[in-house]
C-alpha cells in the first residue's frame, strides 16, 4: 500500500470537511446541550441545558419533558426568580418522583437567565421544580460545606418574556407569597432540535 503524502492528507481534510453532519454526529451534538422549549401563556423560552455539567439535574428535568409532566403548570413565584414547575392552575402540587442528588458544586453560577432546580432544605431534595434567575444570585450558590440551588441550563432565546413575567403583579395566595396574580400558564415543554 502506497503512503499518502502531506498534500494528499491536506485535500482529503479539506475535503471531509465539507461533508454533510451525519445523523449520528447530529445526535451526539444535541445529547450533549440539549434544548427545551417552554411555551407558556406570555410567550416562549428557548433553554439550553448543561448535561455535562449536571447529569443527573437534566436527565431528571428532561424525564419530566419528555412525559409531558410540565404541560398545564403554572408559574407560581416572581421575585428575584421566575419559580415554576409543580402546580396546577388550582394550586394543587402535581406527584413527582423522588429528590436527586444534589449537583450545586458543579462550577456553574446562579448568574441572570440561568436554570436551577428548588429544592428544599435538604440538598437533595428537588424533584421538578425549577426557576430561571433574574439577578446574578450569588447567594444561591454553594459556600464552603454548605450546598446551593444546581444551575443546568441557561436562556438562550426569550429572555424578553422572562423579564415580562418578571415584572407582572404579585400577591399571597396561601400558601404561596409572591404568586402573580394573573395566572401564568407553561402550556408545553418540549425538546427541540439545535
Amino acid at each position: 500500500m502506497k503512503r499518502m503524502n502531506l498534500a494528499t492528507i491536506a485535500v482529503l481534510v479539506v475535503l471531509t470537511s465539507f461533508l454533510p453532519v451525519t445523523a449520528q454526529e447530529k445526535a451526539a451534538k444535541s445529547t450533549a446541550n440539549p434544548m427545551v422549549s417552554l411555551e407558556t401563556s406570555m410567550g416562549t423560552i428557548k433553554v439550553q441545558l448543561f448535561a455535562a455539567k449536571a447529569p443527573i439535574t437534566v436527565k431528571n428535568f428532561l424525564f419530566y419533558v419528555k412525559s409531558g409532566f410540565y404541560n398545564g403548570t403554572i408559574v407560581h413565584r416572581v421575585d428575584f426568580v421566575v419559580g415554576m414547575g409543580g402546580y396546577t392552575e388550582a394550586l394543587t402540587g402535581k406527584q413527582t418522583g423522588p429528590g436527586i442528588k444534589n449537583e450545586s458544586k458543579n462550577g456553574l453560577k446562579n448568574l441572570r437567565g440561568t436554570l436551577a432546580m428548588a429544592r428544599y432544605d435538604n440538598p437533595d431534595s428537588a424533584t421538578s421544580q425549577f426557576f430561571i434567575n433574574l439577578n446574578d444570585n450569588t447567594h444561591l450558590d454553594p459556600a464552603g460545606n454548605q450546598y446551593g440551588y444546581a444551575v443546568f441550563g441557561k436562556v438562550v432565546e426569550g429572555m424578553d418574556v422572562v423579564d415580562k413575567i418578571g415584572k407582572v403583579k404579585t400577591g399571597n395566595k396561601s400558601p404561596f407569597s409572591n404568586i402573580p396574580v394573573q395566572t401564568i400558564v407553561v402550556k408545553s415543554a418540549k425538546v427541540v432540535e439545535q
